[in-house]
C-alpha cells in the first residue's frame, strides 16, 4: 500500500481558532479525519503529522524518503524562512505537494516567496481546508502515474 506523508508546520495545531477569517473554522483534527477517510477510499495509507519545531519536520521528511510514496507538506511559516526544510525536501525523489490553506499570493508580500516551491512537484493554495482532500487525490494520481 502506498503511504503518503502529510506534514504540517507551526501553528497549524491551532486551526479552527487561529485567524478564522483567513484559515476558516475547520480544525486540524477534522482535516486528519477527512484525509483518513479519503485515503481509505483511494487505497492509500497516510502518516499525518504536525510540529511547531523545524527539526521534527526535517526528521519526518528524512523518514519519508524511505517510507513514503509522496509528501504533502504545509510548512506554514517555515515556507518562507527554512532553507533546512528546503534542503531536506530536495533529497526526496518522490512527488511533493506544497499546500497552503489561504491563497498566499493575495496576502502580504512576505508570504509571496516560498522557498519550498523551489523543490515542490506541485503547489496548491487557496482552497481552504478542503485543499488537503484535493492534494491527496492529486497525490494519488501522481504516485500512480510515476510523477516525480
Amino acid at each position: 500500500m502506498r503511504t503518503i506523508f502529510i506534514l504540517n508546520g507551526p501553528n497549524l495545531n491551532l486551526l479552527g481558532h487561529r485567524e478564522p477569517e483567513i484559515y476558516g473554522s475547520t480544525t486540524l483534527a477534522e482535516i486528519k479525519g477527512w484525509c483518513e477517510a479519503d485515503a481509505k477510499e483511494l487505497s492509500l495509507a497516510i502518516d499525518f503529522r504536525q510540529s511547531n519545531f523545524e527539526g521534527e519536520i526535517i526528521e519526518a521528511i528524512h523518514e519519508a524518503r524511505a517510507k513514503a510514496a509522496g509528501i504533502i507538506i504545509n510548512p506554514a511559516g517555515y515556507t518562507f524562512t527554512s532553507i533546512a526544510i528546503l534542503d531536506a525536501l530536495k533529497m526526496v525523489t518522490r512527488p511533493k505537494i506544497e499546500l497552503h490553506i489561504s491563497n498566499v499570493h493575495t496576502r502580504e508580500e512576505i508570504y509571496h516567496k516560498s522557498l519550498v516551491s523551489r523543490t515542490a512537484t506541485a503547489v496548491m493554495a487557496g482552497f481552504g481546508a478542503y485543499g488537503y482532500r484535493l492534494a491527496l487525490r492529486a497525490m494519488d494520481e501522481m504516485t500512480r502515474s510515476g510523477t516525480r
